[in-house]
């Protein structure tokens, strides 16, 4: 069988990874300290329901979410602050959520409430809405434009653009990795939440994006999205951004003129 182990392991083929949480934790927390935030809005009684929003200058030309990951077992809201800059600059509200996280919750919960914190940004902020996550928050965005999004059908209306950046999308391999023995998938919850595997929304208009230097599973998870996905009335696309690996991938969302900045909010 495959070694989905080392499929996955993204920090261990990335030489300095030991370094990057506090370095992410730093940089956030200095452009917290440098604009205009509005922190621990919950959005349900857990401790971790609660989404932050970065404000642009001026009225907003609606909201940008940005859904972080750490397969669904680690990180915060509070690592990735500064990716707001790039839609923040383009005079996007950006609503940055966390989530319960394995082994407290399975992913069906984490699905229905990443859906409940969009809602509620969603209520704060007028105008379309546009969507993104990293890695798990890949999956998690996709999953809001399958056909069983949890979006109820006036924020699902104001949906423009998912931009899953080196997200999942089939979870099935994770079965048979050491992670799930926190993440307790089984076979039947490994396909429910399989955006993959899903119909998408007739009307979603999908990017997933990934670096070309990323572990083949990543890259084959963006690939299996397009496939799946066109033909079936939804607007996908496939973006392999040469050079980058899963972490570096995303560094340019802080860039307002940069190509992912531009997909995900136009």
């Amino acid at each position: 069988m495959r070694d989905w182990d080392d499929a996955y392991a993204n920090m261990a083929h990335i030489e300095g990874s030991a370094e990057l949480p506090a370095i992410w934790a730093k940089r956030a927390a200095a452009y917290r300290d440098a604009h205009t935030v509005d922190t621990d809005i919950a959005y349900g009684d857990a401790p971790r329901e609660k989404f932050d929003i970065v404000w642009p200058e001026g009225t907003p030309k609606g909201l940008a979410v940005f859904v972080h990951g750490g397969y669904w077992m680690r990180c915060d809201r509070s690592d990735w602050t500064d990716l707001a800059e790039g839609a923040r600059a383009k005079g996007w509200a950006v609503a940055l959520p966390s989530y319960p996280l394995a082994p407290e919750a399975r992913l069906t919960q984490m699905t229905a409430q990443v859906g409940a914190a969009i809602t509620a940004a969603a209520a704060r902020v007028k105008g379309p809405i546009r969507i993104a996550g990293h890695s798990a928050g890949g999956h998690l965005v996709s999953r809001m434009v399958s056909a069983d999004s949890p979006l109820p059908p006036e924020v699902r209306a104001r949906l423009e653009h998912t931009l899953s950046i080196s997200g999942l999308h089939d979870l099935r391999p994770l079965m048979w990795t050491e992670m799930n023995k926190v993440l307790h998938l089984d076979e039947a919850e490994a396909i429910s939440e399989s955006a993959g595997l899903k119909r998408p929304l007739s009307e979603a208009k999908v990017t997933a994006w990934v670096g070309g230097d990323e572990r083949p599973e990543f890259l084959r998870q963006a690939q299996l999205l397009g496939m799946m996905w066109q033909g079936l009335e939804a607007e996908v696309d496939v973006v392999v951004d040469s050079g980058h690996y899963h972490f570096s991938v995303i560094e340019a969302l802080a860039d307002p003129e940069s190509p992912i900045t531009r997909a995900f909010v136009g």
